[in-house]
């Protein structure tokens, strides 16, 4: 992925990197769990032939820093101080795409008050999506250090792979290794999820909003999906033929063009 290094500070002092590129109406990228901002490298060259687009690294990984302790609200100011240094930049507000977890960070960024024009949430997971006994598992194994069966574990029980695909990926190159940031940020992630509450987010935000669904993604991406329709105030859903949790990476023409046809959308006084 190509563009420009810069870091900015939270408001709690913690270091975000970002990287920027491409030309047109800004555009910023909040990744899921278990990943950094490379994750964005199947979307990338065809999102900046379009946007200024900016893909951060979420608090604990790759590029960014971390805080002695977690809490989820303090990602929701993550994204609100990238959103404003874009904005001041630009001279206008930016447009979010986050996916999984960090489409709830965009969500709970957006009902702070953060100066959002459009945003795209593709399948936030919430409570629903961590049942008690697999956080359980998951704290078990990164504390016998067993991260290959935490992986495995979340990608079949959660984002509902299969288990030969989730076999097969152990040969596939990656830009990163994920079993750091699967240890680092995983458990405190699950444990933020089984507590937050989608429905008041929803409720704050006044944004249009898309929510991309997936076609064969796990039930708990359905029930949610619905739950934030019925709760936004202006929003609609987009289904992805064909595609589960993983569409960024397998479909990424599919998710451009959606998200091209939202965010390109005229809105009077935008």
């Amino acid at each position: 992925m190509q563009g420009k290094r810069e870091y900015i500070n939270s408001a709690d002092g913690t270091e975000i990197g970002l990287l920027t590129d491409g030309a047109g109406p800004p555009l910023l990228l909040v990744h899921g769990g278990m990943c950094r901002l490379e994750r964005w490298a199947p979307l990338w060259p065809i999102l900046t032939d379009r946007y200024t687009v900016t893909a951060m690294d979420r608090r604990g990984r790759g590029s960014s820093g971390d805080a002695g302790s977690y809490r989820i609200e303090a990602e929701y100011d993550d994204v609100r101080a990238v959103a404003e240094h874009l904005r001041r930049r630009a001279d206008r507000p930016v447009d979010v795409f986050g996916h999984s977890y960090g489409a709830v960070c965009a969500l709970g960024a957006a009902a702070q008050g953060t100066p959002v024009r459009r945003m795209a949430l593709y399948e936030p997971p919430g409570p629903q999506t961590v049942p008690a006994q697999w956080l359980e598992r998951l704290h078990a194994f990164v504390a016998a250090g067993e991260l290959g069966r935490a992986v495995g574990s979340f990608l079949i029980e959660i984002v509902g792979l299969p288990r030969d695909q989730v076999m097969a990926m152990r040969d596939t190159p990656m830009a990163y290794d994920p079993l750091p940031i699967m240890a680092n940020t995983m458990p405190r992630e699950g444990d933020a999820l089984s507590t937050v509450d989608l429905a008041t987010l929803a409720g704050a935000v006044t944004q249009p909003v898309l929510l991309l669904l997936g076609e064969t993604s796990p039930a708990w991406a359905l029930t949610i999906t619905r739950l934030l329709h019925e709760r936004l105030p202006d929003s609609k859903i987009a289904a992805l033929d064909g595609q589960g949790h993983e569409a960024v990476d397998l479909a990424p023409g599919a998710v451009a063009d959606t998200l091209g046809t939202f965010f390109d959308e005229p809105r009077v006084g935008q």
